[in-house]
């Protein structure tokens, strides 16, 4: 590959997501034959259509604005950018969680803002939330609408309409500051095109979470997102070197050079604040120049639980590579079996022969000058000699790096065929990762199983730490028609008590939102969450930001 040439070959999307879905439909390439002939084996035969509403036949409240809110929230930002259009308060009605979607493929988008109003600039947004506080409006802060745990719900709390504040006017590269290695961007950057701009000067950013295509930069850092080479560039936390904030007291702006013992870290403080405590409006982040060379390639591991042990020992060593990611048993057989043909029956040969009944695949990359790929790659080389891995080759990490933002695409596929589908991840330390992964699959397979509708489950490993590494599980099953979101409901709750019974965090990088808000009591306790209400409330005395996302209610169930 090129020197500077971008590893993800995408393009700043020119138009929003799909109302009902993910992305661009045009990406969408279908349920291959294998794929198919997969699912049914495991789930029974798929069912008919199950194609969502028109848009015109999609549900909103009328807007409940009144003329004088409009008319100063016009003043602000002018009145072509403030809009309440159907379409626009559709798009605007959530973001792309599975319960987000399946209300809006059936024609529920009863909770979409009152209006979407779209600020310029720092000034303009703290404008507009001046405007708010003063006739109470709420106000949720819209980067990508890429959350899939609720955080862009427009929850109207005790207030009587609703002001989403789309961010994507706020997509400047900023400054570039080549010798510090420091760039700013508005927060509402695009992924690609926040990569783009960085490679045209020789840099790069490195974050490429699934969501790349259409997350915001400020997004990101709201919910301290990890993009997959992680384990080599390191979480966006790590990244971000600086913060522009519009609060309704005021501005906040963190930016003291490379570290500073002045008291907490307030950085950290916005750093997964999710909204409540202000906007973001400028992110400065840590850069790195463009790699000159991007590598992947495949290994197998007799079994998942000998795989994670291989993990733990490149972590340890200091030997991870950029990107690492160990699927389990149950995802190798689904990756092989969706890929069929000669050279899956091949490779199945092959690792029979090798003595691998149950393999675990392993994908490896690592980014950089053709030195540092060439030291780094060797070092890893190094540890996996050592183990019981079985390297097949460079055209299975290649296929992996080429499908790396599909995800999406499939489960609106699997949407449309009756399959309810979606994801959870979590975190623990080396020594309880078995136990939790053992635990969280059980509470899907007994909850799934209740429901007379057995899951096809997926998991794999795909951040790691020298303590522990996170678990990222994908479920399927068929649709109980009419209570699907019941049957998704049943299965969060099971999920998540069985992931805090088990010594795991709620969210190892999707955040919290509405959806896991529930279980902040147990991730943080009641001296953190008095901490959090504390500053929330010196913040954003009135509580327009973002109603109950991230803090569960003082009282009463989540």
């Amino acid at each position: 590959m090129p020197a500077g040439a971008p590893s993800t070959q995408l393009t700043p999307p020119s138009e929003p997501m799909v109302w009902h879905g993910w992305g661009d439909p045009a990406r969408r390439h279908g349920l291959p034959e294998a794929a198919r002939a997969m699912l049914e084996r495991e789930l029974g035969p798929l069912e008919g259509e199950h194609r969502p509403v028109p848009l015109s036949e999609v549900r909103v409240r009328p807007s409940a604005l009144t003329a004088e809110q409009r008319r100063a929230l016009e003043q602000v930002v002018g009145a072509e950018h403030v809009r309440d259009d159907h379409r626009t308060r559709v798009e605007h009605a959530g973001g792309r969680s599975t319960p987000d979607l399946l209300r809006r493929r059936h024609g529920d988008a009863t909770a979409a803002p009152d209006v979407v109003v779209a600020p310029r600039d720092h000034d303009e947004v703290a404008q507009v939330l001046d405007r708010c506080a003063e006739h109470r409006l709420a106000v949720v802060p819209f980067g990508g609408g890429t959350s899939v745990v609720g955080g862009v719900e427009p929850e109207r709390g005790p207030f009587a309409a609703l002001v989403t504040l789309d961010l994507g006017r706020l997509d400047a590269l900023i400054e570039l500051d080549e010798t510090a290695g420091l760039a700013t961007f508005g927060a509402g950057v695009r992924g690609p095109a926040a990569e783009a701009a960085l490679r045209e000067r020789g840099f790069t950013l490195g974050h490429f979470p699934q969501s790349y295509a259409y997350l915001s930069l400020g997004g990101a850092v709201a919910t301290r997102s990890s993009g997959q080479a992680s384990s080599g560039y390191g979480r966006i936390d790590e990244l971000v070197a600086g913060l522009r904030c519009a609060t309704p007291i005021g501005e906040l702006r963190i930016d003291h050079g490379p570290r500073s013992a002045a008291g907490p870290d307030l950085r950290a403080l916005l750093l997964g604040s999710e909204g409540i405590l202000g906007v973001l409006t400028e992110v400065t982040v840590r850069v790195r120049p463009a790699p000159e060379l991007e590598t992947y390639t495949a290994h197998v591991a007799p079994s998942f639980a000998s795989g994670a042990a291989t993990l733990r020992a490149l972590a340890q060593a200091g030997a991870r590579a950029d990107v690492t990611r160990l699927s389990d048993e149950d995802e190798t057989r689904a990756m092989l079996a969706q890929a069929g043909g000669w050279q899956t029956a091949a490779l199945e040969r092959y690792l029979g022969i090798r003595g691998v009944d149950t393999p675990s695949l392993l994908i490896l990359g690592w980014e950089g000058s053709r030195e540092q790929v060439r030291r780094r790659r060797a070092r890893t080389q190094q540890v996996l000699a050592t183990r019981r891995t079985v390297p097949i080759g460079a055209p299975a990490g290649r296929a992996w790096a080429a499908g790396r933002f599909d995800g999406p695409y499939l489960r609106d596929e699997l949407l449309d065929r009756g399959v309810l589908v979606d994801t959870l991840e979590t975190a623990t330390s080396w020594s309880r990762l078995g136990a939790l992964y053992q635990a969280v699959r059980g509470a899907v397979r007994t909850t799934l199983r209740g429901w007379g509708t057995p899951p096809l489950l997926l998991t794999h490993i795909s951040h790691l730490y020298p303590s522990g590494a996170s678990l990222y599980l994908t479920w399927l099953a068929r649709q109980d028609t009419g209570r699907e979101l019941e049957q998704w409901q049943a299965v969060k709750q099971a999920t998540g008590d069985a992931i805090m019974a088990a010594g795991g965090t709620i969210t190892h990088h999707h955040a919290v939102g509405l959806d896991h808000r529930r279980w902040m009591h147990d991730e943080v306790g009641p001296v953190g969450l008095a901490a959090l209400r504390a500053v929330k409330a010196a913040l954003d005395p009135d509580g327009i930001l973002n109603p109950g996302k991230l803090l569960p209610p003082d009282h009463g169930p989540a």
